[in-house]
């Protein structure tokens, strides 16, 4: 399959704040409706799906590589001393929140969960769809956390973890089927 060059391309809006542009690598897909602003870098091969809001004004947001963001996601900070960061070979699941905090490599965050200021969603971990990680809470490595108010309810299962970094190239492949599909090439 042809990789197009530039996968942002008329899709999409990027919003300068206070004299900060958003940094999309040229491989990142931005679908229609998304607005990203301010202060934000996104890595290669990562998706933003339709509708998302990133929000970089009053912290910065960074994004690693071949990470989902899935469609309607709101990414945003608060001026306070944690900005937002996503690591790599991440899914956030439709409609999550993730609010100032830090969700490190190959874990997953279910759809309509949120994750506020503060909070770590360690390497391999998973947050339980329509989950409330409260601020400043900490779900550890190779671990389920579920509820409203989340807690740790299980270890993960080898296979499980090994999905996470499965959806991640699952989404990156989405990504150039759907540019390719909307540009007329597929």
């Amino acid at each position: 399959m042809e990789t197009p060059k530039s996968l942002t391309r008329n899709f999409g809006e990027l919003i300068l704040f206070e004299g900060k542009k958003p940094v999309i690598h040229e491989s990142v897909f931005v679908a229609a409706g998304s607005k990203i602003i301010g202060d934000v870098i996104i890595d290669e091969h990562s998706n933003i799906w339709y509708n998302t809001v990133i929000r970089g004004d009053v912290n910065f947001i960074r994004i690693g590589r071949s990470t989902n963001i899935q469609d309607g996601c709101i990414l945003h900070v608060s001026s306070g001393p944690n900005p937002l960061i996503i690591g790599s070979y991440i899914t956030v699941g439709h409609g999550a929140i993730l609010h100032s905090c830090i969700v490190e490599d190959y874990s997953l965050v279910g759809m309509g969960s949120t994750v506020l200021d503060g909070a770590i969603v360690r390497k391999n971990s998973m947050v339980a769809a329509g989950s409330l990680i409260r601020a400043g809470f900490e779900v550890p490595s190779g671990k389920l956390a579920g509820g409203v108010p989340a807690k740790i309810i299980r270890d993960l299962r080898p296979e499980e973890i090994d999905y996470f970094s499965i959806s991640a190239e699952n989404y990156v492949t989405y990504a150039r089927q759907s540019f390719l599909s909307i540009n007329g090439k597929s």
